[in-house]
């Protein structure tokens, strides 16, 4: 009997304060231990999380900024984060669970940057917009609130303020300019009651174009999981999660960027479970963890995460789940007696599993046939398996696919429709999810049309939407007049950042609502008329509003104040009620009645699939799961009532050639598949620090790269080096060492975005950031 190490701990952790390996049991087989990839660098933490985030709370709290800051952390709403926040109705600290403890750092950062000093019409006054377009996105933050409505007119070198009515009265042309020419962009940073006025506002004018940020990250999972079981989101509770003994990971950073997640792994962890983390990057938090919400057991020593670490070929994920596919029918494991009973088509993926030779499964995803076999193991002996997967997974162009072999695996053994297991994917902002609740998006469910058909008493148009990434090739060619962004950083979130700001400046008005200015207020401008509205943030509102977790529970969130004295600050409602009566007039509803967001509400209530509880929240104050989302018995909301599944070929990988980036033959270099990642203090386009302490990262200008790589090149650590796209390039890159598969690279989003035109997912219009062709070559 021999065992085969599961984790390849990187160098740095192998050190004295290594942690805990775990083992199992493999029979018959003589299994070596697997190398890991690359060392970290030697400044990296030896785990994610830890007393750093207590030295950031104490800082934070005991600052000056402390008391507006508790205050808000008590406050009755939602956290503004990711999608696994917490917070609503049972307090600030506490989840839909009752468990407390469950604010992290990410939602520190956020509320910090909303309860800065308002910026003065000075301010604004002084710096010109070429001035402010040298501005980087940690510097555009950290100016403070926007307090006042302001415009940048056509020829203008400066944004000025301006009344409400001027504000109205543009706003009022602008919309009605042909419906096809009218498009709104949105983030899940507001409320679900914005969210469905938009859509309806936009609808009723017979518009379609409403582009929304998940459009640039889980539209495969809305599709694939449409496809395969009628339904669009997780179909896994907090609760579920909680009962799960094995969770699969992939594509997702958790510890960066949803920590409250990571209290579920340590205790799944805890109870014997196992966690499978896919990652091309080694990142500190997903092998070991420390916890405050565990401040004896793990903030100092830290909890181990994963219990297998495989580190795939970006892009290769379709292969790597169906080797894991066809070792589960090598080893005997799979539940063909559910199979029969809960899907169909799965004779062809079975099939297709088992005909697939490992030698084209191996060299495809680049992980072993032995680690993939102890995947299989892991998943095809638990009882309770819970998939989740995020960005790594979508932002492909096979996401789709990677979708479906997914869920493929987790059909295969019986782990969805049944208490403790599922397909789960991990979404970034507080509310994106909501807002496709909600209705906007460009493939709106059919009993939402139905309703809203009901409502407007006519069809919808035709006409199909732009979704995020046509919106902005339709804008470049000169087929959007007006553009309405509901948050959200648009210029700043799309590849190519050079077609991104060229096409917004064909856009005759642009009007963007945000608590805060960033890159795209300063990039993203309209050809006439650029107008940014100051609204209030989430717990600032006036009215209840309500959001929705990845976890399809609804929270509402409190009335509250804002800290800004003397300024000229609406509800998001607000406006979007007062533009809608002037175009509107009183179709299809009362809508300035609608600024009083209780009766929003009651029209989601009849509008919105499993949304049926709106319609007494107000005097309940009851949050509640939406119903008909939680899968724990295997019969699925489709026509037959069972899962379809689907094959899912093969990803054909390769990397051009350097001659291809237009370089001289003589360059030296190395083509890598560069994946676009957030640092560790980042939401989104949002940057808080500079630095990324956990991948030793120093500043944003910085590559980080598998030490084989850069040496077969020539490079070397701390080299500073040139990063060229297939349309642009950045200099003075830094070479930073990391625990990276060779092969791949990591830089920084939105930074590196001017660099690259991505291949785009046909069926889901993601671009697929994580798999950018790039030639890194030293600085002549």
């Amino acid at each position: 009997m021999t065992s085969l190490t599961f984790l390849a701990i990187p160098h740095r952790i192998n050190q004295q304060s290594k942690p805990e390996v775990n083992h199992m049991d493999v029979n018959s087989q003589n299994v070596q231990p697997i190398p890991p990839f690359n060392e970290t660098n030697e400044d990296t933490p030896e785990i994610g999380g830890g007393l750093p985030v207590i030295e950031y709370w104490a800082k934070h709290t005991l600052s000056p900024e402390g008391p507006k800051l508790w205050k808000t952390l008590l406050h009755k709403s939602a956290c503004l984060s990711c999608s696994w926040g917490t917070g609503g109705q049972k307090g600030g600290f506490t989840n839909e669970d009752g468990e407390k403890l469950q604010r992290c750092m990410k939602s520190v950062e956020a509320i910090s940057a909303e309860i800065k000093p308002a910026i003065s019409t000075q301010f604004f006054e002084q710096q010109s917009i070429a001035q402010l377009q040298q501005l980087t996105s940690m510097e555009a933050d950290r100016l403070g609130r926007l307090s006042f409505p302001m415009i940048l007119r056509a020829g203008s070198s400066h944004y000025d303020r301006i009344s409400w009515e001027e504000v109205y009265q543009i706003a009022e042309a602008a919309f009605r300019k042909t419906p096809e020419r009218v498009a709104s962009y949105s983030s899940g940073r507001s409320s679900n009651e914005a969210a469905f006025l938009l859509q309806l506002m936009m609808r009723a004018m017979g518009s379609n174009n409403l582009a929304d940020c998940s459009d640039l990250c889980h539209a495969p999972s809305t599709i694939g999981l449409s496809e395969m079981f009628a339904t669009r989101t997780s179909v896994v509770s907090l609760e579920n999660l909680k009962e799960a003994d094995c969770v699969v990971l992939a594509g997702s950073n958790s510890s960066y960027n949803h920590p409250r997640l990571m209290n579920e792994l340590i205790k799944i962890r805890d109870k014997g479970g196992k966690i499978i983390v896919i990652n091309p990057v080694m990142e500190i938090g997903l092998v070991k963890f420390g916890s405050p919400a565990f401040p004896v057991k793990s903030l100092i020593p830290g909890s181990d995460i994963s219990s297998l670490y495989l580190q795939p070929i970006p892009g290769s994920d379709t292969a790597l789940f169906v080797g894991i596919q066809k070792s589960l029918i090598e080893q005997g494991l799979l539940d063909e007696s559910y199979l029969q009973a809960h899907t169909e088509s799965w004779e062809a993926v079975v099939q297709h599993a088992r005909e697939t030779d490992w030698e084209t499964i191996t060299k495809t995803c680049g992980v072993s046939q032995v680690e993939i076999e102890a995947a299989a193991r892991i998943i095809g002996t638990s009882q309770r398996v819970v998939f989740g997967w995020a960005m790594g997974i979508t932002q492909q162009n096979n996401g789709v696919d990677n979708v479906f072999s997914i869920a493929n695996t987790a059909l295969m053994t019986g782990n969805v429709g049944k208490e403790g297991a599922g397909l789960m994917p991990v979404r970034g902002h507080s509310n994106v999810q909501g807002f496709g609740s909600m209705g906007v998006t460009v493939k709106l469910k059919k009993e939402i049309q139905q309703a809203l058909e009901k409502l407007l008493n006519r069809p919808l148009s035709p006409v199909k939407g732009y979704d995020t990434r046509s919106l902005i090739e339709a804008a470049d060619a000169g087929k959007v007049d007006t553009l309405i962004c509901l948050g959200g950083n648009l210029y700043g979130a799309n590849p190519d950042s050079t077609q991104a700001k060229r096409a917004l400046s064909n856009v005759e008005t642009v009007i963007y609502l945000a608590t805060k200015p960033n890159l795209g207020h300063f990039h993203g401008l309209a050809k006439h008329n650029t107008i940014v509205i100051p609204v209030l943030n989430r717990f600032e509102n006036p009215h209840k509003t309500t959001v929705e977790s990845g976890n399809n529970f609804v929270r509402l969130n409190d009335e509250g104040e804002t800290h800004l004295q003397n300024s000229d600050l609406i509800p998001e409602v607000y406006f979007l009620t007062e533009l809608a009566s002037r175009i509107h007039g009183d179709f299809p509803v009362d809508w300035r009645k609608l600024q009083d967001t209780k009766y929003v509400r009651q029209l989601i209530a009849k509008t919105i699939p499993g949304y049926e509880k709106m319609a007494t929240i107000d005097e309940t104050q009851e949050e509640f799961t939406i119903s008909g989302r939680i899968f724990t018995e295997p019969k699925f909301p489709t026509e037959s009532g069972k899962a379809k599944m689907f094959v899912t070929p093969l990803p054909k990988l390769k990397l051009p050639e350097a001659k291809e980036f237009g370089v001289s033959e003589s360059t030296q270099g190395i083509v890598v598949a560069l994946m676009t990642g957030r640092s560790y203090s980042q939401h989104n386009t949002v940057v808080y620090k500079i630095d990324d302490k956990y991948r030793g990262m120093p500043h944003r200008n910085c590559i980080l790269m598998n030490r084989a790589d850069a040496e077969s090149a020539g490079l070397h650590e701390h080299q500073r080096v040139t990063v060229q796209g297939n349309v642009g390039k950045m200099e003075n890159v830094e070479v930073i060492y990391g625990a990276v598969r060779e092969g791949a690279a990591l830089m920084f989003y939105p930074e590196v975005n001017v660099i690259f035109h991505p291949e785009i997912e046909k069926r889901s219009g993601t671009p697929a950031y994580k798999r950018v062709p790039a030639f890194v070559y030293a600085q002549a």
